[in-house]
Parts: structure tokens; sequence; C-alpha cells
């Protein structure tokens, strides 16, 4: 795998996300954050809290690439439980959002100015063990470009799941 060409378009979507988020539940009701949506799933709290926290999960995997190459980065201590467990686990639906929004924007800003200081961070790599146990390399780019995507994509969930209810 390898970073993506366009570091800019790239760090410029990755920053955007916090407030891309914060838009999509600009004025929700409580109520609204907790209607589950008619095809099942998560709810938009539970939606909200699975982007930050795998976006922390995330940080790390970038702290390790630029401070250590030869490391190995590994999720598989996560993957040992399904989504659900891990969002009752850390409490998805009793969380208010205001200290996980705030940790979203600080999370993207530290990364933001750490790319800004180390030289050539954006293509430094590590060594990822993916859940079937192989390895790769992957980029810083490539993760921040994922966690990029991750927010936009899941934004798209939480304003269907707005309509639907008539939350919007």
């Amino acid at each position: 795998m390898k970073a993506p060409d366009d570091q800019d378009s790239v760090l410029a979507r990755y920053m955007e996300g916090p407030a891309l988020l914060e838009r999509a539940l600009a004025g929700i009701q409580d109520t609204d954050l907790d209607a589950p949506p008619s095809q099942g799933g998560w709810t938009i709290r539970q939606i909200a809290h699975h982007i930050v926290d795998g976006d922390d999960l995330w940080k790390t995997c970038v702290k390790v690439a630029l401070g250590n190459e030869q490391a190995e980065f590994s999720l598989e201590w996560y993957w040992t439980h399904p989504q659900e467990v891990w969002a009752k686990s850390w409490a998805y639906v009793n969380r208010s959002l205001d200290v996980s929004l705030a940790l979203l924007q600080a999370n993207r800003n530290h990364i933001h100015r750490l790319l800004g200081q180390v030289p050539d961070g954006w293509h430094r790599s590590v060594k990822f063990r993916k859940s079937n146990g192989e390895t790769e390399r992957l980029p810083v780019g490539a993760v921040v470009e994922m966690q990029a995507y991750h927010v936009e994509h899941h934004v798209k969930q939480i304003r269907a799941i707005r309509s639907e209810i008539g939350g919007v």
C-alpha cells in the first residue's frame, strides 16, 4: 500500500472531519440521537462514538509509524470481538457526545501538527498485521485517508437516519 499523492487534499478532508460530524449532529434532540433506524443498525449516538473511538485507535498506528517504522501495529485485541461488543463495553448508548467530539478534534489537530514536524511523515509506514494474520506496510498517508473517509461515510449514515426519523 502507498500513501496517496494528494497529501494536501487528503489532509484537508481529514481536518474537516470533526466539523463535518458536528454539522451532521447540529440541532439534534437526544431522542433522535437514540432512535433506532428502521432498517436496523446503530443509532446516531452509537455511530458518532464509533467514529471517534476508531479515530483514537488509528491515531496510535500513525504515531507508531512516525516513531518506529520497524515496529508492528495490530488491532488483533480489537478484532477478537464484534463491533457490538465494543459498543456495549465502551457504553456508546450512555455517553454524551461533547467529550467525544472534543477528542476527535484534539486528535486530528495533534496528528496534523505532528505531520508538519516530522520530515517525510506522510510516507513513513509501519508493519500492520491484518485480521487474517498477514502483514503489509501501512503508510501514514493511507491511514489518514482511511480516517477521512470513515467520517464521511458515517456522516452519510447519520444524515440518512435523521432524514428517516424527521430530525433534519
